[in-house]
C-alpha cells in the first residue's frame, strides 16, 4: 500500500493527529531528503526505514520500491514539505502505482 502524507510548510505542530498515526504505522517512508525527514522522525520519536526518491533515483531504486508496495508493505510518501506528488519526483510512483 501507498500512502500519501502531507506534511507541514513550517510549523510541525501543524502535523495533524491523523498524519501521525499513518506515519507511526508505516513500515516504511519514500522522502526526498533523509535528513530533513530524520528530523521529523526525531521529533515524533519514530525509527521508521526511510529510502530516498528524488530526481536522482534510478528507474530501477524504483521498481525496488514498487515491489515494496506489492509485497503489503505500509509505504509512506512524504516530501520535505507539503503535499507529495504536486509537483516533485513522487508522480512517477504515484503513476507507477
Amino acid at each position: 500500500m501507498l500512502i500519501l502524507v502531507a506534511t507541514p510548510i513550517g510549523n510541525l505542530g501543524d502535523l495533524s493527529d491523523r498524519a501521525k498515526e499513518t506515519l507511526e504505522s508505516a513500515d516504511y517512508w519514500l522522502v526526498e531528503d533523509s535528513r530533513v525527514s530524520g528530523k521529523l522522525q526525531s521529533a515524533l520519536g519514530l525509527n521508521i526505514p526511510m529510502r530516498v526518491l528524488n530526481d536522482h533515483t534510478s528507474r530501477s531504486k524504483i521498481e525496488d520500491y514498487l515491489d515494496l508496495i506489492e509485497s503489503d508493505a505500509r509505504v509512506v510518501l512524504l516530501t520535505d514539505a507539503g503535499t507529495p506528488v504536486v509537483s516533485d519526483p513522487g508522480a512517477e510512483i504515484v503513476a507507477l502505482c
